[in-house]
């Protein structure tokens, strides 16, 4: 799969109206993009194994997106045959007052991934960019000098801090990928109303998701601002099609796939030195079998 036609690594000229939310490249069948997630999961477990061996870099995939665009679906299904001891999913809700007290990159800083670690965010820093551009107000309570609030010149500033972010990441060892997984609004409603119909989807769906389509368009140019002001080539956007799930979760697999295989992860090299004690340790178990059945002839 051609996942890189999805691929922004450049957002001077981003334009999120370019992008077809159903589309699906060749694919006229959801089987088979579902076998071909099924082996890019088989992938994604060999890689991480060597990640987690090599314990020098690490990953950090970062999904964005409207409600009811498939992002908890997307992480269940293409990391489910990860390794839970080098994975660690963080979801970030409405902030607490200990989070609202410090900068809004420190939550998502305590939970970055650890060398030889994915870690996987579940919205991030980009919503101090998204729903609270979208909704000043929330700027407004937050407890920042008034002459942060007051810049006229805010969200430009944040981009360039979020970008300065992402290259301290990139250049100590993470490797950062961003999702926005680009559903329509014709596909959120009918998902909407999938959630009312079905009981045990009731959970999935409160008054307030309804309401934010109201403000669909002001999203719109939000999620378009800011991936065209923080898409770097070390860092880049993803903008995938997400009015079908198994299409989203093929190329969600296949991106992942890529940015471990450009790590050049390598297991651990072993010394002489290491490669002289396995071979003693080898012996002396060999012995134990050989005393153990002289012991039972006796």
């Amino acid at each position: 799969m051609d996942v890189d036609k999805f691929r922004i690594k450049d957002g001077s000229s981003f334009d999120l109206g370019d992008h077809d939310a159903g589309y699906t490249a060749d694919y006229l069948s959801k089987d088979t993009a579902v076998k071909h997630m099924k082996a890019n999961i088989r992938r994604l477990y060999e890689l991480q194994a060597v990640l987690y061996a090599d314990n020098k870099r690490s990953l950090l995939i970062i999904f964005q997106a409207m409600d009811a665009a498939g992002k908890d679906g997307a992480i269940k299904k293409v990391m489910s045959g990860l390794n839970p001891q080098g994975t660690q999913v963080f979801s970030f809700k409405k902030p607490s007052q200990e989070e609202l007290d410090h900068d809004y990159l420190w939550r998502c800083s305590k939970s970055l991934p650890e060398r030889g670690r994915i870690g996987i965010f579940n919205r991030s820093y980009y919503e101090d960019v998204l729903i609270v551009r979208v909704h000043p107000a929330i700027l407004e309570s937050k407890n920042l000098p008034d002459p942060v609030k007051n810049d006229p010149d805010i969200w430009n500033k944040r981009y360039r801090q979020i970008r300065d972010f992402e290259r301290h990441l990139t250049e100590n060892g993470t490797k950062v990928i961003k999702f926005f997984l680009n559903v329509s609004k014709e596909e959120q409603k009918e998902r909407f109303l999938s959630r009312i119909d079905t009981p045990h989807k009731n959970w999935k769906f409160s008054s307030a998701d309804a309401r934010e389509r109201g403000f669909w368009d002001r999203y719109m140019e939000a999620y378009t601002e800011a991936i065209r002001n923080t898409a770097t080539d070390e860092s880049p956007w993803y903008v995938l099609p997400a009015d079908h799930k198994w299409f989203t979760r093929l190329a969600v697999s296949e991106a992942v796939a890529q940015a471990l295989e450009s790590m050049d992860l390598r297991y651990p090299t072993m010394t002489e030195e290491h490669l002289e004690n396995l071979q003693l340790a080898k012996e002396m178990l060999l012995k134990e079998d050989g005393e153990g059945s002289a012991a039972s002839q006796t």
